[in-house]
């Protein structure tokens, strides 16, 4: 797969005004780690859905305050999907870091594919649900009302990474509805299930909030009642044969501190600072 540089993006289209513009860039600007690095480097990063809209936004910034390049590649955190973070590396695909859902770090740890003491937690998210923007919205908001809505939906769409591996063997399983709503369920890969929902092809969707939350064409429903719900934390490492380790970690830090919180509240995480 070629990969392409991320383009330089404005950082008024990030902003509603000047002030907090300018708030923003002299604060990361602050940043120790963030300081214009004498040497340029350019660090790939695998970056899973979670947190991808966050990243995506940051980007920008991080690469005028260092000089540094990002070659972003959009990842899933874990599964058998040709995008997913396991595939790639074992197809010997090169990253310096990997953006994940916590679950997916174990098998890649075990293979000696990653640092793990450069393993930094940026934000938790939860499970969310969507139906087509002008559909009926249906109750989620107790476990029976839940419970009813997927045994009444005609289609369900859920990903291929961790919310939807979850979904799959054990929340149905919880409900009791397993063998009802499996056979009108489909696991949807490398691409966003709340855009499939936006076509129509699936009356009801889940994936993480921040996945859902900046598709157009969609309703949100909000989280899955809480009896049944699966928090994932987010996290950021540096792999095992990271070009720019350095470099690598500098970016970790940023996606971290308090300047990035914002942006990922912004995108529907609830950020773990330590600011």
């Amino acid at each position: 797969m070629q990969h392409v540089p991320l383009k330089r993006h404005s950082m008024r289209s990030m902003t509603p005004n000047g002030t907090k513009r300018r708030a923003f860039l002299l604060g990361a600007a602050a940043l120790p780690f963030l300081a214009r690095s004498a040497v340029a480097a350019e660090l790939t990063v695998f970056s899973s859905g979670g947190l991808n809209a966050a990243y995506l936004a940051l980007v920008p910034e991080f690469q005028r305050a260092t000089g540094h390049t990002l070659i972003s590649v959009a990842s899933s955190s874990m599964g058998t999907a040709p995008d997913a973070i396991p595939q790639r590396l074992a197809r010997g695909e090169l990253a310096d870091v990997l953006l994940l859902a916590d679950g997916g770090l174990p098998p890649l740890e075990a293979r000696g594919l990653i640092r793990s003491s450069s393993r930094v937690d940026i934000a938790r998210s939860l499970i969310g649900a969507c139906v087509k923007d002008g559909a009926p919205k249906p109750d989620i908001s107790t476990l029976d009302a839940f419970r009813q809505a997927l045994l009444n939906a005609s289609s369900i769409a859920y990903s291929a990474s961790a919310s939807g591996v979850y979904i799959e063997n054990e929340m149905y399983r919880r409900l009791g509805i397993h063998d009802q709503v499996m056979p009108k369920s489909r696991r949807i890969l490398s691409e966003r299930v709340a855009v499939v929902v936006a076509r129509g092809e699936a009356e009801l969707g889940f994936q993480q909030v921040s996945e859902i939350v900046t598709v157009p064409g969609i309703s949100y429903l909000g989280t899955i009642p809480e009896d049944v719900q699966l928090p994932t934390i987010f996290c950021a490492v540096v792999t095992a044969n990271a070009r720019q380790p350095e470099a690598a970690q500098a970016l970790i830090h940023f996606l971290a501190s308090p300047e990035a919180t914002p942006m990922l509240r912004r995108t529907g995480l609830e950020p773990l600072s330590r600011g």
